[in-house]
């Protein structure tokens, strides 16, 4: 659907290989992760880390499965926003 937007999308099968994108140097606006991924590195931390690479990238958390993914106890992890 982005893509029929116009929006060049860049896909990785599981965190760390949205990770090798992100160091490749190729520009990004925007991460667009599911909350629940497959591999050991979990979006969080995907997050934290493209963060830590490019500032300026905006993040976007979606799921269809999200308990006690990013939210605990009603409150979301720190330096997550919605």
């Amino acid at each position: 659907m982005l893509s029929e937007l116009a929006i060049r999308v860049l896909k990785a099968k599981d965190a760390h290989s949205a990770l090798a994108i992100i160091e490749s140097g190729v520009p990004i606006d925007m991460l667009f992760t599911d909350v629940v991924m497959p591999g050991t590195l979990r979006s969080p931390e995907l997050a934290r880390q493209a963060r830590e690479r490019l500032p300026n990238i905006a993040v976007l958390f979606t799921s269809g499965y999200t308990e006690n993914a990013i939210v605990h106890g009603g409150r979301l992890d720190d330096g997550t926003n919605c």
